[in-house]
């Protein structure tokens, strides 16, 4: 049965997987007490780069959650890098469990890509989104004017952000567009100014391309 691996974790799977494998093979036939070391590790890897293909439901008027992982916030603030208006901020919070690809929550174009480096706090510290690494990726909806915001944060073991689009890419809902390594958060921004119902709660667990975060109307 294949595994459905994300192609942005090949670089990792081959640098560490290659050696699993090669001391799994090893560690049989000459230290089987050695054997749990490398079948954990390249469980581990198997498990935190799986991309599972998902059902991804549609409506323009739909956020869908753009990651895997906890919601932990549900906040009013002032989005300061690309939308530059008071927003509903939902955070996700996602632990090396969780399924780290991210997806675009909205049928949109690109419009803004900044990243920033930054510290390494945990990602569930509430001063990791102020301090942290992190990528801001402005989209516009389709067929709208509206506007929204989509931040992915590094966390404390997160070295790597990747965000595999540029200005001007073009994507379908829960389109598969980068992911965090080894445990993050993701934010989501929409504008006060979009009538905007929000379906989720704290401390609801939430599927990347799957969960609705909430309905945006008369769009």
């Amino acid at each position: 049965m294949r595994i459905p691996l994300a192609k942005y974790g090949i670089r990792e799977l081959i640098i560490f997987g290659i050696p699993c494998v090669v001391g799994l093979g090893l560690s049989i036939a000459l230290f089987s007490w050695i054997v749990p070391v490398p079948v954990f590790v390249l469980s581990f890897l198997l498990n935190f780069f799986r991309d599972p293909d998902r059902k991804v439901p549609q409506g323009a008027e739909l956020v869908i959650a753009p990651a895997d992982g906890t919601v932990s916030h549900i906040i009013p603030v002032f989005e300061d890098h690309y939308l530059k208006c008071d927003a509903t901020k939902i955070s996700i919070f996602m632990s090396v469990l969780n399924v780290h690809v991210n997806r675009v929550p909205v049928h949109g174009r690109v419009e803004y890509i900044k990243h920033t480096n930054g510290k390494f706090l945990d990602a569930r510290d509430d001063e990791c989104f102020r301090c942290n690494e992190n990528n801001v990726m402005g989209l516009s909806l389709i067929g709208s004017r509206v506007r929204i915001a989509v931040k992915q944060i590094a966390g404390r073991i997160a070295k790597r952000i990747v965000c595999a689009c540029k200005v001007g890419d073009v994507f379908e809902q829960g389109q598969r567009f980068g992911m965090i390594k080894f445990g993050s958060r993701v934010e989501v921004f929409i504008p006060n100014s979009v009538k905007f119902e929000v379906l989720v709660k704290v401390g609801e667990k939430v599927t990347a391309g799957k969960t609705v975060l909430g309905r945006m109307h008369s769009i």
